[in-house]
């Protein structure tokens, strides 16, 4: 594992102040050492402006009874194909099963996330009139997490019983603007948004432009509903800095994407469920996060993902606690767990995107080997160079940009 104070290169520290960040996955799982330290502090700068705390009279104060004592369960929902699973029984999560057998607790896994704003409308009602959302723990965006964050939706977790996490968690991940005393939100995984394609049914790919305008590929793509990912995207592909956009080049990014959607290149927006019509065909390519297309991959080598020419958009997601969560104790257990290098070392060699954990990449060495040593695990500054990350937006800028987003993509 690579000293985390040890000087920055030039050109990870080139990076470092080119970056924000925002969320999903690349090339077999980059783990905890040199893609992730390199790209430094840049996982703090990313998503959404702090939200500033609602005041009483526009949300009241919401709490709930932890009853870990006397119930030994909680309920998780998280993304799919987004933790380990048995070889050889995928409805079998080692990890999970290996949690439950070292606290007793019986974790319900629910794989319903599949687009942050789609998740938040299932839950915002409820949370906003202090009502269970039957979730202990659920996994988000940072520029969501650091929403949900904002508007007290979240309970605090107690570091000192989440020793591992305290100890473990990444340099580059502590003491985030949104959440600077680190008990509101543990990053679960990251990773990269580039694209991605179907070889059986399409040539290969090198661009967002080619995927937005070749005739061959008209009414085969699909782009992220995840408006910082397809946008992100879409001003790299211009030139522009998504770390730095302009309303300007906001409204050009959209312009460039609505004659697309017009001419009819684009079959759809999409959240994960992309997959499932890359792997059958029905899409020859579309906007993808690398983790999802490496797994696939793993099934059928005619899946490839492509780091676009122009860039990568980078992303983390985080482990929130609802406001009324009811099994509170039982969740600080569970980050604790996963906290673990041996553990997070056990998911990152599943899922295939950028582990938290400080010590996985030691850990990985009884895991998989291959993957500890494997070049595409930790990038080369070449690689680190096409990085971006989407600016942190204040609340007015995202429901503006947001609004203009949704009127092409139909959300």
């Amino acid at each position: 594992m690579p000293n985390p104070s040890r000087p920055l290169s030039p050109e990870a520290a080139a990076i470092l102040n080119a970056t924000g960040l925002s969320r999903r996955t690349l090339m077999r799982g980059i783990l905890a050492g040199g893609a992730f330290m390199a790209a430094g502090g840049a996982l703090a700068a990313c998503g959404t402006a702090p939200a500033k705390k609602p005041d009483a009279s526009s949300s009241p104060a919401c709490s709930a009874a932890d009853v870990s004592a006397t119930e030994k369960k909680l309920n998780w929902s998280n993304w799919p194909l987004y933790i380990d699973v048995d070889e050889n029984d995928e409805k079998k999560r080692p990890s999970i099963d290996g949690f439950t057998a070292k606290t007793g607790i019986a974790v319900t896994y629910t794989e319903d996330i599949n687009d942050n704003n789609e998740f938040f409308g299932k839950v915002r009602n409820q949370l906003q009139a202090c009502q269970s959302i039957d979730r202990d723990v659920m996994v988000l965006t940072d520029w969501m997490a650091s929403r949900v964050v904002g508007l007290g939706w979240t309970q605090q977790f107690d570091p000192g019983k989440t020793p591992n996490f305290t100890k473990n968690v990444l340099a580059s991940l502590r003491n985030r603007p949104w959440d600077k005393d680190m008990n509101h939100a543990a990053p679960w995984q990251s990773g990269l948004t580039g694209l991605a394609y179907n070889a059986k049914v399409t040539k290969e790919i090198r661009t967002l432009d080619e995927l937005l305008t070749r005739p061959d590929l008209k009414g085969k793509v699909a782009v992220l509903t995840e408006m910082r990912d397809t946008v992100g995207l879409l001003l790299l592909s211009m030139g522009k800095d998504p770390a730095t956009v302009t309303d300007a080049d906001f409204d050009a990014a959209i312009e460039k994407l609505k004659k697309a959607v017009d001419s009819g290149q684009i079959r759809k927006f999409t959240g994960n469920d992309y997959k499932e019509d890359l792997a059958k065909g029905d899409l020859a390519a579309c906007v993808a996060w690398s983790g999802d297309v490496i797994q696939l991959a793993a099934e059928d080598e005619s899946i490839k993902f492509v780091a676009p020419e122009e860039g990568l958009i980078l992303w983390s997601d985080n482990m929130l606690i609802p406001a009324t969560a009811t099994h509170k104790a039982n969740v600080e257990q569970l980050i604790d767990y996963y906290y673990d290098p041996k553990v997070a070392a056990q998911v990152a060699a599943s899922v295939n995107y950028i582990c938290p954990v400080q010590g996985a990449q030691e850990a990985m060495q009884q895991v998989d080997p291959e993957l500890a040593d494997n070049p595409l695990i930790f990038p080369d500054a070449e690689t680190l160079k096409k990085v971006h990350s989407f600016k942190a937006l204040t609340e007015a800028e995202d429901k503006k940009y947001a609004e203009k987003f949704e009127s092409v993509s139909g959300a």
